[in-house]
């Protein structure tokens, strides 16, 4: 009903010349438009679901434990450490392409004993302090490690193999082994 008031008085401002008739159309359009939007809608609302007597809501499953798989060799294994790195570490990692100069490159000594546990934990290589920190705080933060079964050789405490982490400027990672050819 308002709508109808309204272009009632935009009929009678065109028709009076308070503006110019170029533009009358256009402004008549837009202010219907507008006015149109502004009517008063009533919500929906659903009826209450009916009570259950006696009933409670099941929990909810709790997601299974990701059954970890076996490394045939070191390769292997280090793409499971390196997998289980980046998921510990969400907010450090970068997904997109690496720059064309990286500011900085970390390699990592890793030994992983028998347990899973970080036995050794050492830059190997390295010209920035900040980003060695933030490698060997990752590599701690993912502790313990999926078990090297049969890796660690007889008479070894533990898996020693080398992990390279390469940097963006706001400090975020990619871990060589999982970034592929750029």
């Amino acid at each position: 009903m308002m709508a109808r008031r309204h272009a009632g008085s935009i009929r009678s401002a065109l028709a009076g010349g308070a503006v110019p008739s170029a533009s009358a159309a256009g402004l008549a359009l837009m202010m219907a438009l507008t006015l149109a939007g502004c009517r008063n809608k009533e919500p929906t609302v659903l009826p209450p679901a009916p009570p259950t007597q006696g009933a409670q809501t099941p929990p909810a499953p709790t997601p299974a434990a990701k059954p970890l798989r076996e490394a045939a060799n070191v390769e292997e294994y280090k793409v499971l450490v390196a997998e289980h790195i980046v998921a510990s570490n969400p907010a450090l990692i970068f997904t997109h392409k690496l720059p064309p100069m990286l500011p900085a490159i970390v390699v990592l000594d890793i030994g992983i004993d028998r347990e899973g546990k970080i036995h050794q934990l050492k830059v190997h290589r390295s010209r920035d302090d900040k980003a060695s920190t933030v490698a060997m705080e990752a590599v701690r933060n993912a502790a313990p490690f999926p078990k090297p079964v049969k890796l660690v050789k007889f008479g070894h405490k533990d898996l020693l193999f080398s992990e390279t982490f390469l940097f963006n400027k706001e400090y975020q990672f990619q871990v060589r082994t999982l970034a592929g050819p750029q």
